[in-house]
């Protein structure tokens, strides 16, 4: 009786290898269409895949949003962190170019004025009780600055030194409101005509030219420079272009407005001209109508 078990299940085992090798051997066959089992079995696989795959596929897709914004926000701040830094580089870049011009102009003008030993010098402040009027440099006696020097840029005439420390100088600007502050100045016309800057037209914001000649030709458009008379401003610095002609002191003398062609606003490097000569603090400064024709009486005078 267990012989004729073995063998029924020996029989039936190799029924079953004959079953799958047929069943193999019908699935690796070329067909154009599955069969019904297959569609079955194909089917409930992959609704059952579709089940898993989507939730699964849902939560991927959340996960790789949240790291692409993730990444995004810190790409956003180093680009903006960069951007603020080209804008800086960029201000900068500016700034830089902008002085370089302003120093090329300014080494122009010092190599025009070496006979008046220039001194190259940056304004550091502004006089807070007369903004407009007075500015600060970074030179002093100790470089060799010394009261009534006067003070330009490459545009044109800027005041005279009216204050000196050791390591710092005060400049009163050409647009002050003192009424002792005088200019000679000359028109280049058809004929040089004289005359002095005397005061400041706020309203106009030109420089008023007075005590002109009333038989002078002079016209508007014409270059107004500084004539070097007076003992303190080097000859032919450019101050103005006159912009209107009027008569003055009852038709004796003539008067004019005249532009400045120095920025009074915009004020950072200057120079100093040092004239070689002595100095005559006389028509160009505090206009004391003094006999300043003895040198030594002038001097003791100036010490006092």
């Amino acid at each position: 009786m267990p012989h004729f078990f073995f063998n029924k299940k020996v029989i039936l085992l190799l029924i079953g290898m004959v079953f799958l090798v047929a069943l193999i051997s019908f699935s690796l066959r070329d067909r154009t269409n599955a069969t019904l089992p297959e569609q079955i079995i194909k089917d409930t696989v992959g609704f059952a895949q579709s089940l898993v795959a989507k939730p699964a596929n849902y939560i991927n897709g959340v996960f790789n949003s949240i790291d692409s914004l993730l990444n995004t926000y810190e790409e956003n701040k180093r680009l903006k962190a960069r951007l603020e830094d080209f804008a800086v580089v960029q201000a900068e870049a500016t700034d830089l170019k902008s002085e370089n011009n302003k120093l090329r102009e300014l080494l122009d003008k010092t190599e025009s004025l070496k006979a008046f030993n220039p001194i190259q010098a940056t304004v550091i402040a502004r006089n807070p009780d007369q903004w407009e009027e007075k500015i600060i440099l970074d030179k002093g006696s100790s470089h060799g600055v010394k009261k009534n020097m006067a003070v330009m840029t490459a545009k044109g005439l800027v005041g005279k030194i009216t204050l000196v420390t050791p390591f710092t100088s005060e400049v009163e600007l050409l647009n002050t409101n003192n009424p002792n502050y005088r200019v000679s100045a000359m028109v280049l016309g058809e004929k040089e005509a004289y005359g002095l800057i005397e005061g400041f037209d706020e309203e106009r914001n030109e420089l008023i030219m007075k005590r002109i000649d009333s038989s002078m030709k002079v016209k508007e458009g014409e270059q107004v420079v500084s004539s070097g008379l007076g003992g303190i401003f080097p000859k032919g610095v450019p101050i103005g272009e006159i912009t209107e002609v009027s008569t003055d002191d009852f038709g004796l003398t003539k008067m004019a407005y005249v532009k400045p062609s120095a920025d009074f606003s915009i004020l950072e490097h200057v120079v100093i001209a040092k004239r070689t000569s002595t100095s005559i603090d006389g028509s160009d400064g505090n206009a004391t109508n003094e006999d300043l024709s003895n040198p030594q009486e002038a001097s003791e005078e100036e010490a006092e």
